[in-house]
């Protein structure tokens, strides 16, 4: 792939999502503000005023001295890794005229995930056998090094890190941090970083970080803030509504409902809790979608979902409650088996599995239902099917 990653200020689709040219940007209607930076009518504001140096001009002037930006994420990237990656890639090119490249960690295996990477045409290099080059430097979005949620180790050159995770990482000797765990949405901090530097949102980027932004907003209670409906409001008269549309509902592979089916039989219910166990599992994504599908169970406060999947055992779990603590309460039950983290109602893990002989997986999958029982307080109630009927395997 070239090294320079062109941004098209177009990225319309006919109805049947192929990309084409020629489709005029959207333009704002009403006036819109952001980090006190005022748009009226699609035009920039005047100069700003000298004052001390924003996060975005910091985060650019450290790259002054850059010959390439590499753009990293955490394994199976999101659209909310994928977004900003996009995104920041736009506002380097843009303002320094940097060539950028986006790597792709692990396979994207979810159905709307890959759509958004078809649709919008999104250039990834596979991180896997990626060779930095003299004069890159690399920044990382959506995650942290030493979390456990890389192939990778943390690069040598690399110079920065913006999250909105609680999880903590690594950041011992990277010069540029903004992390802030109080936002939804890590596209909501590089939206901002785009209004800080006047920098006009195509179609393309904007359709990226609108539904970033979406994804890490759904659910309810929502996890987002006063700056998330901000960036929302900027970004949603510029994406393409029919290319969103597409994405959200990106046809899904059989092995989804196989995997939603053998969750529902394995799924058990401790008082407000439920947990399932997915033994295997196809895809690393589907423990995160089989608790988006649990919580939503009327009896239930918290859903949490173990997958067997090669040899490691990916966790989700999510909360209908607000300030739950899901990032901290599942570190807790993962413990130093592995590595988990997340945000107030959203949070994952991953373990790897030393031995997958029948008699281990059922151990692991005992000790992790004594740890949830523990941890979420639930030690005394009984155990229950969430839906009746035979299960395929028991637990």
């Amino acid at each position: 792939m070239m090294d320079r990653l062109w941004l098209h200020s177009r990225i319309p689709a006919t109805a049947g999502g192929t990309p084409l040219q020629g489709t005029p940007m959207a333009r704002t209607s009403a006036d819109t503000i952001i980090s006190g930076l005022p748009h009226t009518n699609g035009m920039p504001p005047p100069d700003r005023k000298p004052g001390p140096a924003r996060r975005s001009d910091r985060f650019l002037g450290g790259l002054a001295a850059a010959e390439r930006v590499v753009f990293l994420s955490h394994i199976h990237p999101d659209p909310d890794s994928l977004g900003s990656m996009l995104g920041l890639a736009h506002l380097v090119e843009s303002r320094l005229g940097k060539p950028c490249v986006l790597t792709q960690d692990g396979c994207v295996g979810r159905a709307e995930n890959r759509a958004m990477i078809d649709l919008l045409q999104l250039e990834l290099q596979p991180i896997e056998g990626f060779t930095f080059r003299p004069g890159d430097m690399a920044v990382m979005v959506d995650s942290q090094p030493g979390t456990g949620r890389h192939t990778c180790g943390k690069p040598a050159n690399l110079y920065a890190v913006v999250d909105h995770h609680v999880t903590p990482g690594d950041l011992n000797a990277v010069p540029f941090i903004d992390l802030r765990p109080d936002v939804g949405a890590t596209c909501t901090l590089v939206t901002r970083y785009l209004m800080e530097q006047r920098v006009e949102i195509p179609v393309k980027v904007a359709t990226a970080l609108m539904y970033g932004i979406e994804t890490e907003l759904s659910g309810f209670p929502r996890d987002g803030s006063a700056i998330d409906d901000d960036a929302i409001g900027i970004l949603y008269p510029l994406a393409d509504k029919d290319l969103l549309s597409q994405i959200r509902y990106a046809r899904l592979p059989r092995s989804h409902f196989e995997c939603l089916a053998l969750a529902l039989q394995n799924a058990v219910l401790l008082d407000r809790v439920t947990f399932t166990w997915v033994d295997p599992m196809q895809l690393p994504e589907q423990a995160a979608e089989v608790v988006d599908f649990l919580v939503r169970c009327e009896q239930v406060d918290w859903a949490l979902c173990a997958g067997v999947y090669g040899r490691q055992l990916i966790l989700s779990v999510r909360s209908a409650q607000p300030h739950a603590r899901a990032g901290e309460l599942l570190r807790e039950v993962v413990g130093n088996w592995g590595n988990a983290g997340g945000h107030e109602r959203r949070a994952g893990g991953c373990i790897t599995l030393t031995d997958l002989s029948p008699t281990a997986i059922q151990k692991v999958r005992k000790e992790i239902l004594d740890r949830i029982r523990k941890v979420f307080g639930v030690e005394q109630a009984s155990t229950q099917q969430l839906v009746s009927g035979p299960k395929l395997t028991g637990i």
